[in-house]
């Protein structure tokens, strides 16, 4: 709901006043052309009436002259021309008649016929002011408030606005109100923003009827009554008003002060919104899309948000954008998403500036930059839009389209926090595990974590239950340590679930019991987690909790070692020697052992030197067999040492030293 601005249909204004006081400003002139022209006038026959004015001004009858400017004004008997009014009006003007003054202004004002000038029109508002002329009193206080060719001035509007108001004219008492009711130029003060709405109001001015209304309902510094506002927006709409219609729409839709009816809500809202009303569009539109008082439709919904939408409303651009992001009722169009969602971004939505700062993060509908996504969390961040605050600590955190900065991360962080947002709360307590931009603090990430784990955040629940496991900044403890991974693995955090199924497989904290911990790691390994399949395929190699499975233990080494998990890699190359639940392949021993090699684990080292001396699925190198033996030796695998001294027998001093630079140079990589 809106408060009418002050320049209430400023434009149809001025045509008012025109059509209103024209007649009975000239009705008293006694030329006889321009009584004849007067007369044909009354009687609609514009025609003559335009060449008796003619005669009568050209011989510079003044009533005339602003006859003619103003049948040129509103196209009567002549084709409109606003040039030919602007200069009958200035000769009235220049012989000082009041209202060829106020409508020269006008037309300046509005570039009417006339380049816009708002140095004119001032000087002929001021010429018109002289002669106690209300209308321009309204109109130049219009131009003080806005600043238009003067200084703005607030206080100067009110005053003018004041002198206009106490002659009677309605649309100066609704803005004197309305400055009454923003506290702009006056005291804040409702009860007289009130006072000069209801002069308007009584007046039967739309406008002023459709504040009344708004006052009420709102309550805004006066006891809020419903029955009032209701009487109000009732004679606003008997007019027609939109905005009326719309607010009550809203009463029908919130049930104020009357039974909530959606089907007459809808009603309201659709007359509001035929009227082209942003607000009642977006309201019609809310409607069909959650089906409320009418049947849901989407396509509806988005044909009604889009005409608010395009007269600038930002929650229906919003809305809209948020439509063509998820394609519910509209083809999903990632470029138009960030079309509507800009439009509505820049105008302070916060909820529009983080999708779009999510799109840009993510590359979706434009091409992906960090810095363009740093850029609209921190406007929405700034607003205190937590998740925005948390976004921009993430992409500091990690150094995304910005140089990586702790500090900065913890900053944004800790606004998250005060908030009460549990991933900050998390983010935060891993900031003081890790030290990052922080002295390292288990008691401050214990603390962190608590607050995060609390409110049901499973990572940190499993990053609480972790540190009580391992008892760093508090006692051991591994009740404690379960009861959290608990609780996270019930929320299906793969992590946790894994983690409760190793207690379970270590007894630590509670009875050992295989076949719970085979279901704990099921259930992450069907996650995707690789610990968790690798520790998986280890129960069914080993038979533990389960039928000793070779074949489920290779599928599940295959799942984590495609993950570049090292030790399952070396598993299914050792399946593969040794032909356990597969064909044997030593060929593709070799390719996993490999694999494994590249991270440095030392039993895929010494397989690999095996594989070279006995000539494996591979060519028998005893340089490479040795170099491999004695990487793994280096690692610390003892056994290696009796096989260099098998595979140096059958080698020269210079291939020792070779192999013995392969191996330096490996572990240089």
């Amino acid at each position: 709901m809106k408060f009418t601005k002050k320049i209430y249909m400023k434009k149809k204004l001025f045509k008012l006043f025109l059509c209103l006081t024209v007649i009975f400003f000239t009705s008293s002139q006694g030329l006889a052309d321009y009584d004849k022209g007067l007369d044909s006038y009354r009687n609609k026959d514009y025609t003559t009436a335009y060449k008796e004015f003619l005669k009568s001004a050209k011989n510079n009858e003044i009533d005339a002259q602003f006859f003619l400017g103003f049948m040129f004004y509103q196209g009567q008997g002549r084709v409109q021309d606003y040039s030919e009014a602007a200069k009958w009006y200035r000769k009235a003007a220049d012989q000082g008649y009041v209202l060829a003054q106020y409508n020269l202004g006008t037309m300046y004002l509005l570039e009417q016929g006339l380049v816009q000038n708002y140095t004119e029109a001032t000087k002929w508002y001021r010429k018109a002011i002289k002669q106690g002329y209300a209308g321009a009193q309204n109109s130049l206080g219009t131009m003080y408030e806005k600043g238009q060719g003067v200084v703005q001035d607030h206080a100067e509007a009110v005053k003018l606005y004041r002198k206009a108001a106490d002659q009677g004219l309605a649309i100066a008492q609704i803005n004197l109100g309305t400055m009454y009711q923003l506290g702009q130029g006056v005291v804040q003060n409702y009860a007289e923003a009130v006072d000069w709405n209801r002069k308007a109001a009584d007046q039967g001015l739309a406008g002023a009827q459709y504040n009344l209304g708004t006052i009420y309902q709102q309550g805004q510094d006066i006891v809020r009554n419903y029955t009032k506002a209701f009487k109000w927006y009732r004679k606003a709409v008997e007019q027609g008003h939109a905005g009326a219609q719309n607010n009550l729409g809203h009463m029908y839709d919130l049930g104020q002060g009357l039974d909530q009816n959606y089907t007459k809500a809808i009603n309201w809202y659709r007359k509001a919104a035929e009227q082209g009303y942003a607000l009642a569009q977006y309201n019609l539109g809310y409607a069909y899309y959650h089906g409320k008082g009418l049947a849901q439709n989407y396509v509806e919904a988005a044909n009604w948000y889009r005409k608010a939408a395009e007269q600038g409303d930002a929650l229906a651009q919003y809305k809209l954008g948020i439509m063509n992001y998820q394609g519910k009722g509209i083809v999903q169009d990632y470029i138009e998403a960030i079309n509507w969602l800009s439009k509505a971004s820049e105008q302070g939505s916060t909820n529009a500036q983080i999708i779009l700062g999510s799109m840009y993060h993510h590359g979706q509908g434009v091409v992906k930059d960090y810095s363009e996504a740093a850029n609209w969390y921190r406007k929405a961040a700034k607003q205190g839009y937590v998740e925005a605050q948390h976004e921009l600590g993430m992409i500091y955190y990690e150094g995304q389209g910005l140089v990586q900065n702790y500090r900065k991360a913890s900053e944004w962080f800790r606004m998250a926090v005060e908030q009460e947002f549990a991933e900050a709360q998390n983010n935060l307590g891993t900031m003081y595990y890790q030290g990052q931009g922080l002295v390292q603090s288990y008691t401050e990430a214990i603390k962190w974590y608590h607050k995060a784990a609390k409110q049901g955040y499973a990572e940190a629940q499993h990053n609480l239950g972790l540190m009580h496991e391992q008892g760093q900044g508090l006692t051991q403890n591994y009740t404690e340590a379960i009861y959290w991974y608990r609780k996270a693995a019930e929320q299906e955090y793969a992590d946790a679930q894994n983690n409760l199924g190793l207690m379970y497989t270590k007894g630590l904290g509670l009875t050992q019991n295989h076949t719970e911990a085979v279901s704990w790691y099921r259930k992450a390994a069907n996650q995707g987690l690789a610990v968790a399949q690798y520790n998986l395929g280890t129960m069914h190699y080993q038979g533990q909790g389960l039928v000793q499975n070779y074949a489920e233990a290779t599928n599940w080494f295959r799942k984590a070692a495609e993950q570049g998990k090292k030790e399952a890699q070396y598993n299914l190359g050792v399946s593969y020697t040794k032909g356990l639940g597969l064909t044997q392949n030593h060929t593709e021993a070799g390719k996993w052992y490999h694999k494994a090699s590249a991270q440095g684990y030392t039993n895929a080292h010494f397989q690999i030197g095996r594989m070279y001396y006995y000539g494996l699925g591979i060519n028998k190198n005893l340089i490479k067999a040795h170099m491999y033996f004695n990487l793994s030796t280096s690692n610390g695998l003892e056994k290696s040492i009796n096989a260099i001294k098998l595979v140096e027998k059958e080698m020269t001093p210079k291939q020792i030293l070779k192999a013995q630079a392969l191996a330096t140079e490996f572990n240089k990589q």
